[in-house]
């Protein structure tokens, strides 16, 4: 999600959780001025960096969640093909007299 639309919908809901960290004093000072740069508070910049970032983990589980399910169908219909059915067997056909085997 682009920064501007994560900063947006974090604004725009009504907030009651609440969360906290330790940081370092070189983490702190680093993410003030990365705040700084974009113009933001350290709690907005802090919230949708950690937003982005947790959409990002999500998507990239899911996305290799579906490739392994993908791969698993992909594999299976290799080692156990359907048997092959009239309008298959006519194409085979077909395409054996074309190349004169």
């Amino acid at each position: 999600m682009p920064h501007k639309q994560a900063l947006k919908a974090a604004s725009q809901s009504k907030k009651q959780e609440r969360l906290e960290a330790r940081v370092t004093r070189v983490q702190k000072l680093l993410i003030e001025r990365a705040a700084r740069i974009r113009g933001t508070s350290v709690t907005n910049f802090v919230l949708v960096s950690a937003q982005e970032a947790a959409a990002e983990t999500i998507k990239d589980f899911e996305v290799l969640t579906v490739r392994d399910k993908a791969r698993e169908v992909f594999v299976d219909a290799l080692l156990h093909p359907p048997t092959p059915n009239a309008t298959a067997r006519g194409a085979a056909r077909r395409y054996l007299n074309r190349i004169g085997a």
